[in-house]
């Protein structure tokens, strides 16, 4: 044992690891504990002083049982601490060792369950505020805030045509569908919204969470002071994604791999991580919080997005990179699943690190701060911003506003295509319905667009699904076969398209 705590003695302070010199000031000590207890757990280590020298304590026998009568006469909910007495370099220490309780959120009783709730935020303790004792509360019980029912509301508040063109032909929002989805709920004998519905597809979203949308800022330089551009997202959750993605697009640069047979786009970026970096934000965002609403803010030397709320109960950053989760809000992390904006719970944060130690890029930072979560994510290089940039804002450059025309129909192609792969479920499967969109190809034109050599067993598949779906037809139906035979868009395929343009 005394050979472990030498180890940990190395170790910093955090969220589950605090020293204190003596028991002369016991309320940030029982501040500590109680914070140890509502937020993931942790131990205290006594006799050890501020510059981590091991002083020991005088009679350790009386100090344990001080601290027993004080943490039993200060913290209800009734709190049982492990305390052990270790020797290390010939000195006993006292080691406090508390879990995540069940019986969360505990308090100081001489500030009363409305003020004395303290939650743990690096090293140090942070008194929680009304929100965040409610999910302290939901956490036990196991209830995610977005599951809740909104009784005030009605289906006739979802937008369901939003949801609809979200899940495309994959999936009909059937009243059971929305049930099964958990975007109505059931409640005193009526079926109501959940909260998720209304953040995900609500007509007045910011009316009823008024932080429910994206904040997105180019700032000059490495400070967040001086900003270039700025958008705000209020667009439906899922369609969000694409939004950000757009935005950082804009201020990015774009290059071509032309050592493959087919033109790759290499992004001055790290798109993929980005994407994870911002579906994390909106998945696990706190709802409840009010006050600031999801940030993402693009620096010369790095991207950072931070979304209101903290590690849930029971998680610690060490947990997560490790692929550990629990998810905050369910029904908008099981919409986002349904649609592949995610793959599998859990593995986002980890394929984060993985897939930035594969590019070189120094290690992203995930960390708590001000009652938020703000992912950092370095650049590989710097991305200066000149400030002669200034002038793209003033009216009257004709060349300027041929740039911006051709950047908004790129955005308008990029965000039309993306929409369509996410109700077919299939990315050649959109190029090929995109090209027939423009002219009539059999598979050997299709295969060449493509950049395949051979006409690949994918696209045979492909092309059967979309005649399937009644979305393309055959321009020989009597000769299927035929080496001339070529493809085109049906009626149904062209107002599938249409439609989707319509919320591009």
């Amino acid at each position: 044992m005394a050979f472990i705590f030498e180890t940990v003695l190395k170790q910093p302070e955090g969220k589950t690891l605090e020293f204190k010199r003596d028991l002369s000031s016991p309320k940030p000590l029982l501040k500590t504990l109680a914070a140890f207890a509502n937020t993931a757990g942790g131990r205290l280590i006594v006799g050890v002083s501020d510059d981590k020298k091991i002083i020991g304590v005088d009679d350790p026998f009386a100090d344990e049982e001080r601290i027993c009568n004080l943490i039993a006469d200060a913290i209800s909910p009734r709190l049982v601490p492990n305390v052990e007495m270790i020797t290390v370099e010939n000195k006993t220490l006292l080691v406090i060792e508390v879990y995540l309780s069940n019986s969360r959120p505990h308090w100081l009783k001489t500030q009363g369950p409305e003020s004395g709730v303290y939650v743990r935020l690096g090293s140090t303790n942070r008194q929680a505020d009304r929100e965040l004792v409610a999910e302290l509360r939901r956490s036990v019980d196991g209830i995610a805030f977005d599951e809740m029912p909104m009784p005030e509301l009605s289906i006739n508040d979802v937008d369901l045509t939003a949801a609809q063109t979200a899940f495309g032909i994959a999936r009909d929002l059937n009243t059971q569908a929305l049930l099964t989805l958990k975007l109505l709920v059931r409640y005193q004998g009526r079926e109501v919204p959940s909260k998720g519905a209304i953040l995900l597809f609500g007509k007045q979203r910011t009316f009823h969470f008024a932080d429910a949308w994206i904040q997105c800022g180019r700032f000059f330089g490495t400070e967040k002071i001086d900003i270039f551009d700025h958008i705000d997202i209020n667009a439906p959750l899922p369609t969000a994604v694409e939004e950000v993605m757009l935005f950082l697009k804009k201020h990015a640069f774009r290059g071509a791999d032309l050592s493959e047979t087919r033109r790759k786009d290499v992004w001055s970026i790290p798109l993929g991580i980005l994407r994870e970096a911002v579906i994390n934000a909106i998945v696990h965002a706190d709802y409840s919080q009010r006050g600031v609403p999801i940030r993402v803010v693009f620096l010369d030397d790095r991207i950072e997005i931070e979304n209101p709320g903290l590690f849930l109960p029971g998680l610690t950053l060490e947990d997560i990179k490790q692929g550990t989760s629990k998810i905050r809000n369910t029904v908008i992390a099981r919409v986002f699943r349904e649609l592949h904006l995610i793959e599998q719970w859990g593995t986002g944060v980890r394929r984060i690190f993985s897939e930035a130690k594969a590019l070189g890029l120094p290690e992203p930072q995930l960390i708590e701060s001000g009652m938020r979560v703000r992912f950092i994510i370095p650049l590989l290089e710097p991305i200066p911003l000149s400030r002669s940039a200034k002038h793209i804002k003033e009216p009257g450059n004709e060349q300027i506003k041929v740039r911006l025309e051709s950047r908004l129909e790129s955005r308008l192609e990029s965000r039309l295509e993306s929409r369509l792969e996410s109700q077919l479920e299939s990315v050649l499967a959109t190029k090929v319905l995109l090209k027939l969109h423009e002219q009539e190809a059999g598979k050997a034109s299709l295969a060449h667009y493509l950049g395949h050599k051979t006409v690949s067993g994918e696209l045979h598949k492909q092309i059967k699904r979309l005649l399937e779906l009644k979305l393309i037809e055959m321009t020989l139906p009597d000769k299927p076969n035929s080496r001339l035979q070529k493809y085109r868009l049906t009626k149904s395929g062209q107002e599938l398209i249409g439609f989707v343009a319509n919320f591009a």
